[in-house]
């Protein structure tokens, strides 16, 4: 208590500096109340600005009184001072700074400019959650669809995280720099860009590269929004709407499995231009999802800079104009046109040229980073319980398998589809194979002698050590990669065949059933959202954040009894309702931690570094569930349970202000 009286008595004794600045011969404007009306006589809903309504930055007079005098009144010049008082200066000024920024936004209210502002950054950060989505999606579609070999697939999923990796990094970073609300706008644009130009490529190395580049981008997004937003927040305010504004993220997930349940299984929605270029369904949803992007871009345009950035950067009128741009659009909502903005004086740090590093005051930045570091592990788990999901579901699939052994099938019209099937040591003589579909289907040591393949369609499916003697194929993707381990052809002919890795999701339920089951468990976030938004800010980051990764632990945990595939999915939502409060309550923590010169940078590299557990997390456990379930659940329920302790020992932010 006596801390928020000290905090609160700052703030008083600041509003009174920067609405009322001392004279030059020491006097205040207490007294002068006519004076301070004058001012501002006349102020219309315009931006202009009137004589005496802005001072301006200070001039050197008005800072004598702090600074050190040396004989003949002139004062110390700062080369000559000791760098360590120099920082202390630096250090107090910021943190006046801080305080008079905070009643600053307090005077411009929350109302207008915030909520449209939380719309155009839930949009870019909707984007974000598209973009990962949309690499699990089109994955198995693209890689069938390039004819990408089994040694090559999983590079898609690796080389977007990697270049979201670098470009959380990079973005975080350069908008310290260049500015929030310009870095979001390049990284937004390049991410449209190549996820647009994507979708048209042929080839899958190029198909690659545009991806990685894309990933690049959107990696930007997280770290430039979660800044942008804070910095045009009050401290009662922050900590509600930083959580609602995580929301978006679900709305991206929910929007991309949507789009995959209606485009993706639909062959209709694709055309082609001859057999060399083919634009199949999964294109046309990479497009789609590439529109959230192109709709944030075109809202960024007409959003300001942030106004706490340009104050760190010495641009102190640009500013005051977007703060007063603030206040109005709040006033004019609420039916006060007629208030006036009473800030005429800002505080101003003192420059210092250098580095950026990641550190602050409110605690040690090597356990924050690590910690985050650990926290990402519930996304890990999100990927685990797929790969858990799909292990599963492929178990079932092989175990219902059908073995023929010792056919001998002699003037046969095949005609319909064959599917999860071995014939081994099969005879076929003068048999036909027409308008028909191969799905997961294995010829072991067969021959066929005087057949005829017309219009066939293989998926997943090898002939083995056989024989082909004098057989026509025609119209049929079968080719030298699918004639393996030794099948000789004698005296065959291969005529029109298609071109390309063919794809068809006719009959196919598990398309459909695979992206319902990601719209449940993006469902089940809904309800996790809406509590950590409502408690932010009254039982704290920190009870939430420990609370969450505990409660989602020990849900992981319940993994090792799930049987079936629908405890499977019911545990799947649970931990997604779960730990959703954790990822809320870290993001805020993450940016209320660092001060606006390093904001950027140190949420940059905390996203960066969880990219990087997300890419081993998902090699680790995919290696390891294919062996056994203990390992990976056990490993990830006690690094959720140890997290969610440890995290209760991070500094509590939920009184500052932004530093």
């Amino acid at each position: 208590m006596e801390d928020t009286y000290n905090n609160r008595t700052s703030l008083d004794e600041d509003e009174d500096f920067y609405r009322n600045p001392p004279r030059q011969d020491g006097e205040g404007y207490h007294d002068n109340e006519e004076g301070s009306s004058d001012a501002t006589e006349g102020h219309d809903d315009e931006d202009e600005i009137y004589e005496g309504e802005y001072q301006g930055i200070p001039s050197v007079g008005d800072r004598k009184h702090k600074e050190g005098q040396v004989a003949l009144g002139q004062t110390m010049s700062d080369v000559t001072r000791d760098r360590k008082e120099l920082e202390q200066e630096r250090q107090a000024d910021e943190e006046e700074l801080a305080q008079q920024y905070e009643l600053i936004i307090q005077e411009c209210g929350h109302g207008r400019f915030q909520w449209q502002l939380f719309l155009v950054l839930g949009l870019a950060l909707m984007s974000d959650g598209v973009e990962v989505f949309v690499v699990g999606f089109v994955l198995p579609s693209a890689e069938t669809d390039m004819c990408v070999p089994n040694s090559s697939s999983g590079w898609l999923g690796s080389v977007v995280y990697l270049g979201m990796m670098v470009g959380a990094f990079f973005w975080g970073g350069m908008s310290d720099k260049v500015g929030r609300r310009q870095c979001l706008l390049i990284c937004m644009s390049t991410n449209g860009f190549f996820a647009f130009l994507s979708s048209f490529v042929q080839g899958y190395g190029l198909f690659l590269l545009c991806r990685l580049i894309a990933g690049f981008g959107i990696g930007g997004a997280v770290p430039i929004v979660f800044s942008f937003f804070a910095e045009v927040l009050s401290r009662e305010k922050r900590g509600e709407h930083l959580s609602w504004l995580c929301m978006f993220w679900m709305i991206g997930e929910i929007y991309a499995s949507a789009m995959a349940w209606a485009i993706i299984p639909h062959y209709g929605w694709s055309f082609s231009m001859g057999s060399a270029y083919q634009f199949h369904s999964w294109r046309v949803f990479v497009v789609v999802c590439a529109l959230p992007c192109v709709c944030a871009v075109v809202a960024l345009t007409f959003m300001p800079e942030s106004p706490r950035f340009y104050l760190e950067v010495g641009k102190h009128d640009e500013a005051w104009m977007i703060l007063k741009q603030i206040h109005d659009t709040n006033m004019r909502a609420r039916g006060q046109p007629e208030k006036v903005f009473t800030v005429n004086r800002i505080k101003i740090p003192k420059q210092l040229d250098e580095l950026v590093e990641m550190e602050s005051e409110s605690g040690n930045p090597v356990s924050k980073v690590f910690f985050r570091m650990k926290a990402e592990i519930h996304g890990v788990n999100c990927l685990s319980l797929q790969l858990a999901m799909k292990h599963n579901n492929a178990d079932e699939y092989a175990s219902k398998v059908k073995i023929h052994s010792d056919e001998h099938i002699e003037d046969f019209t095949f005609n319909f589809t064959l599917e999860n099937q071995i014939h081994k040591n099969g005879l076929f003589i003068n048999d036909r194979f027409i308008n028909m579909k191969l799905k997961s289907v294995t010829f072991i040591d067969s021959t066929f002698r005087n057949c005829h393949f017309d219009d066939v369609t293989s998926v997943g499916s090898f002939f083995r050590n056989c024989t082909f003697i004098e057989t026509v194929f025609f119209n049929t993707d079968i080719d030298e990669s699918k004639l393996i381990d030794g099948t000789d052809v004698v005296n065959s002919t291969f005529t029109h065949n298609k071109t390309g890795c063919q794809m068809t999701f006719d009959d196919d339920y598990s398309a459909y059933w695979v992206y319902f089951i990601n719209f449940l468990g993006t469902l089940a976030v809904l309800p996790g959202n809406i509590v950590s938004a409502l408690l932010m800010d009254k039982i704290g980051r920190l009870s939430m954040l420990g609370g969450s990764m505990v409660l989602s632990g020990i849900s992981c945990f319940f993994l090792w009894f799930g049987t079936s595939e629908s405890m499977m999915i019911f545990m799947l939502c649970l931990y997604n309702g779960l730990s959703i409060s954790a990822w809320n309550s870290l993001d805020v923590v993450t940016t209320e931690s660092f001060p606006t010169v390093r904001r950027g940078t140190g949420f940059g590299f905390c996203n960066a570094l969880c990219k990087l557990a997300a890419v081993l997390g998902n090699l680790i456990f995919g290696s390891l569930v294919g062996i056994t379930k203990a390992i990976p659940i056990l490993m990830a329920s006690s690094v959720l349970v140890s997290g969610g302790l440890v995290g209760l020992r991070l500094p509590d932010t939920r009184a500052n202000v932004l530093m």
